[in-house]
């Protein structure tokens, strides 16, 4: 069955899914964040068939988030390695991680990361870029951007500048 296509939705949160919405695609850009850049490793990792990880890594090559580098000429075989637009998905597979260590991981969290500076476990706090306060959903609105074209895909009109999130 084919899944709807957010195309031409004005929503960065949609035009993002339309990216990275399948979920295998969220499987091979974390094993690449992890390092796994080889069809074979994906493959054995995954468990995903072959021709479903040829889609996934293509399609992920046409929208810039991998790059193909050539480490084999006969046959022809590549790495696979997060592009710049790849490599700032970690923020986002971080927090889904997280979330699911919190409310789905009955036996703790599989993986634990660790602050490189003091060696001691970590979690990502989001904090204004402006100011340093820790952010959540209380402390931010939703208010228009310059994409704001027409109507957005959260419902309120482009000229409302008072709608918070809540």
């Amino acid at each position: 069955m084919r899944r709807k296509s957010f195309e031409d939705k004005n929503c960065s949160l949609a035009q993002t899914l339309e990216v990275v919405g399948e979920w295998w695609t969220m499987l091979i850009i974390r094993d690449c964040l992890l390092g796994v850049t080889r069809f074979e490793d994906f493959h054995n990792r995954l468990g995903i068939s072959r021709n479903i990880l040829t889609d996934r890594l293509d399609y992920l090559v046409e929208r810039g988030v991998l790059t193909r580098v050539p480490y084999q000429a006969h046959p022809v075989r590549n790495d696979y390695r997060l592009t710049d637009k790849g490599r700032d998905l970690w923020h986002a597979l971080t927090a889904l991680r997280e979330w699911g260590d919190r409310w789905v991981a009955p036996d703790g969290a599989p993986l634990v990361l660790e602050h490189t500076g003091c060696h001691h476990p970590t979690t990502v706090v989001p904090t204004c870029s402006s100011c340093g306060e820790t952010l959540d959903l209380h402390s931010v609105r939703a208010r228009p951007g310059p994409g704001a074209k027409r109507r957005p895909a959260w419902g309120f009109p482009v000229d409302d500048q008072s709608q918070a999130v809540h």
